[in-house]
């Protein structure tokens, strides 16, 4: 079931750029900071309200976040949603038919386990499902 909207990650040539700038333009201040390895991406969480801005930085050029950057410059990567569960959320996707990148949950940031959804599956935009760690 679909909880709230997560976050929207954007992509960024220059990480501490552009949390410098999200600092000065909102007036906000980052949250959370971490590096993903295995997703190839090195993160900042600005949160707003209970919803996150995510900027992220490729840590090399084959990793996804960095072919995006190779193909498109920097700008919005995907939109994560938050549901109550992602796997459950996954098997009705696969039963509707819908293409995904991720057949099975895996580790995100902040301890929250997360899937991505295939562009095609809702009109050309990346979807992360987005799972909180429970309390």
């Amino acid at each position: 079931m679909l909880e709230n909207l997560d976050h929207v990650g954007i992509a960024t040539g220059d990480l501490d750029g552009a949390v410098e700038h999200y600092r000065r333009a909102f007036g906000i201040e980052p949250t959370h900071r971490e590096t993903i390895e295995d997703q190839g991406v090195e993160e900042v969480l600005f949160q707003v309200g209970t919803s996150f801005i995510q900027l992220l930085r490729a840590l090399g050029p084959d990793t996804p976040v960095g072919r995006f950057l190779a193909r498109r410059g920097g700008g919005v990567h995907h939109v994560g949603y938050r549901v109550d569960d992602v796997a459950a959320t996954l098997a009705r996707f696969e039963a509707m038919g819908i293409p995904m990148v991720d057949r099975s949950p895996r580790r995100g940031s902040r301890g929250t386990t997360v899937a991505f959804v295939h562009p095609k599956g809702f009109g050309g935009v990346l979807v992360e499902l987005v799972e909180e760690p429970a309390p």
